[in-house]
């Protein structure tokens, strides 16, 4: 008899309905008094009164209030991702022509904000095949993203996004050598890829190289090959700009080669908040030194988080992203007919068709803050990987604008018209946040001299 009551009583519990989402708990109904303040706040600002809520609810507001926690600031101004040009002040009569950047990363693909409405690929090299094999130019797999989107970051022509989310360097054209597959990039094979690149800029007219990769260890320029590669690099006229690295917020949080070769530029990041008020200005989380040899490094900073950059064409992330940008411009009478013609793309929606509209909504939500997900085509990245090539972009203009700056003329450009960070130490910033329009303007003055 009492075995058969405890029985009945748990059979209740599990047959609970959720007075939030209408649908039978899994487990026990969860008092709200009970629940943090602000989870509270914000099932009563999507839902009514409700006394008692399950746990998948729970965790669907505990989801929402970590977005809230880590966008907040972000979209507090603008409720878009601002493009680079816009957020850097670039000047627009300046888009890279005639000049010619190189790019070492661990594979790329040619998307269509680099080929159309030209292509502008000039050269292709992977250190891994025969010269003329481009292969794997033309293939989605994972080692083509990071090097597909340093290159549209840089020198996209926003063709996906009707020219909204372009380059600095939108008409620049580009040489890509592939120096990575899966996993982590060695030291030799960075410098293996800049080497090539060593040997080829005459014939391809490359002025200027962006190595968004690090090397193994901390070394002396005076004895590490790929520093003294990089050396090379500028004695035959060539303007190195490398990631500095993400390591600022670990123990020592070394610059590696070759961020630490002297006479590259080495770029940290800024966090400016997706916001164009200078008082908002922070940093990310970026490498810094002095190096082993007493170096500044960075010397600049550039834009290293919220930064558009494309979705890889025919992935799980692209059919992810397409959904969610489906899903949130649809009427509330599309959204169940959308799921159900959608099924097998997100777990979490799939399980979500019976959900009331206003937590579907929220949902959708969340999927896009948790996926970066600017629209089908772009999503927002951070790291220097991406600051590297928004300096790479503006150096392109500046050899437009005056195509007979050495690469010592573009440093001292970029330095002497940087501008400070305040409350920043010196050491993460270096010279500061680069300007796109005093550079030019700077470089523009120098054929006059």
């Amino acid at each position: 008899m009492t075995d058969g009551s405890v029985l009945i009583d748990e059979q209740s519990v599990l047959e609970q309905i959720c007075s939030v989402c209408d649908r039978t708990a899994r487990g026990k109904l969860i008092p709200v008094a009970t629940l943090p303040q602000n989870i509270r706040t914000i099932l009563e600002s999507n839902t009514a009164a409700a006394d008692e809520v399950c746990v998948a609810c729970i965790e669907l507001f505990n989801r929402a209030q970590r977005q809230i926690d880590s966008h907040a600031t972000v979209f507090e101004q603008n409720d878009f991702v601002l493009p680079t040009p816009l957020r850097m002040d670039a000047d627009e009569r300046f888009t890279g022509r005639d000049v010619t950047i190189a790019f070492l990363d661990s594979g790329f693909y040619s998307h269509p904000d680099l080929t159309q409405p030209r292509n502008r690929i000039v050269a292709y090299h992977s250190i891994f095949a025969e010269d003329g094999d481009d292969t794997s130019l033309h293939t989605n797999d994972v080692a083509s993203w990071h090097g597909m989107m340093t290159s549209v970051v840089a020198a996209g022509s926003g063709a996906l996004s009707n020219g909204f989310y372009r380059g600095i360097a939108s008409e620049a054209n580009l040489v890509l050598v592939k120096i990575g597959r899966t996993g982590r990039i060695s030291e030799d094979q960075i410098r293996r890829g800049l080497e090539w690149v060593l040997a080829h800029h005459e014939e391809h007219n490359i002025r200027v190289v962006n190595i968004s990769a690090g090397g193994d260890f901390d070394e002396s320029y005076l004895t590490n090959k790929l520093s003294q590669t990089v050396e090379r690099c500028t004695h035959q006229g060539l303007t190195v700009v490398c990631a500095v690295g993400n390591a600022g917020h670990i123990p020592g949080h070394p610059v590696l080669p070759p961020a630490s070769a002297p006479s590259c530029i080495a770029v940290g990041g800024l966090d400016d908040q997706n916001s164009l008020d200078r008082a908002r200005r922070g940093m990310y989380r970026s490498s810094y030194g002095p190096t082993i040899d007493g170096l500044q490094k960075p010397e600049v900073i550039a834009p290293g988080i919220w930064v558009a950059a494309p979705i890889l064409p025919r992935t799980p992330t692209a059919e992810e992203a397409a959904l969610y940008s489906q899903l949130d411009a649809a009427t509330d009478d599309e959204l169940r007919s959308l799921l159900g013609q959608h099924e097998g793309i997100d777990k979490d929606l799939d399980q979500s068709g019976d959900l009331p509209i206003p937590l579907l909504r929220q949902l959708i939500t969340i999927k896009l803050r948790e996926g970066n997900v600017i629209n089908q085509h772009y999503k927002y990245v951070d790291g220097t990987s991406f600051a590297a090539p928004i300096v790479s972009s503006m150096v392109a203009c500046m050899l437009e604008a005056n195509p007979k700056l050495t690469p010592q003329q573009i440093k001292r450009i970029l330095i002497g018209t940087a501008e400070r960070v305040s409350d920043i130490q010196v050491d993460r910033q270096g010279w500061g946040v680069i300007n796109a329009r005093r550079s030019v303007e700077r470089a523009i003055a120098l054929t006059r001299v």
